[in-house]
C-alpha cells in the first residue's frame, strides 16, 4: 500500500534481506542474522513488513500471532529517513495485521534503557508490566502490553495516530 511521498509498506521478501541486515546492524547492538530472519519468514503465525521508499528499504517490522496476542518481534526505521514517521506507519500496519488475525492484546520487549522506544510504544497504548531479566545478553528488557486492542477506545487511538501523521 502506498502511504505517502512514495513510501510503500509491503510484505518483506527474501530479496530484501541484504538491505534489512544493513539497517539491522545500524539499529541494534545485537542484530539478528540472515538465518534468524529466514527462519522467521518461514515460521507459522509470523508477518513481516518493509517500508520501501524508491526501491530502498527504510524500515521493517514483524509480529508473531499467538492465540489472542500479537507480539511485536522487531521494528526498525532508518534515522534520519527520507520520509517522516516510518516507524509509526509500520506499527500501525502491524497492529492492523494483529487485529485481522484475531489478536486482542499487543505485547513486546524493549531494552530497559531505551526510553525513546518506550515512549513510542506508549503512544500505541502500551504500558510496562514487568521486566525480563537478562533478555538481552547485556541488558534486561521491559515487557510492555496493550490490552483490549479490539475495543472502540483503542481503535480511536489508532485513528488519531494515523490522523496526526505528517
Amino acid at each position: 500500500m502506498v502511504l505517502t511521498s512514495g513510501l510503500v509498506v509491503r510484505d518483506l521478501l527474501t530479496e530484501d534481506l541484504d538491505q534489512i541486515l544493513e539497517l539491522e546492524a545500524a539499529t541494534f547492538r545485537m542484530p539478528w542474522s540472515r538465518e534468524v530472519f529466514e527462519a522467521e519468514l518461514e515460521a507459522p503465525g509470523r508477518s513481516y513488513l518493509v517500508a520501501d521508499h524508491e526501491d530502498r528499504v527504510v524500515g521493517y517490522g514483524g509480529l508473531m500471532l499467538v492465540e489472542q496476542d500479537a507480539h511485536i518481534n522487531t521494528l526498525a526505521a532508518q534515522r534520519p529517513g527520507p520520509v517522516p514517521a516510518v516507524g509509526t506507519r509500520l506499527m500501525l500496519a502491524l497492529v492492523q495485521i494483529g487485529l485481522a488475525g484475531g489478536a486482542e492484546h499487543l505485547t513486546l520487549e524493549v531494552r530497559a534503557s531505551n526510553r525513546r522506544a518506550q515512549e513510542f510504544y506508549r503512544k500505541f497504548g502500551m504500558a510496562p508490566v514487568g521486566v525480563r531479566k537478562h533478555y538481552y545478553r547485556d541488558e534486561d528488557a521491559l515487557i510492555m502490553w496493550a490490552h483490549d486492542i479490539t475495543g472502540a477506545g483503542y481503535r480511536e487511538r489508532l485513528r488519531l495516530i494515523e490522523e496526526a501523521l505528517p
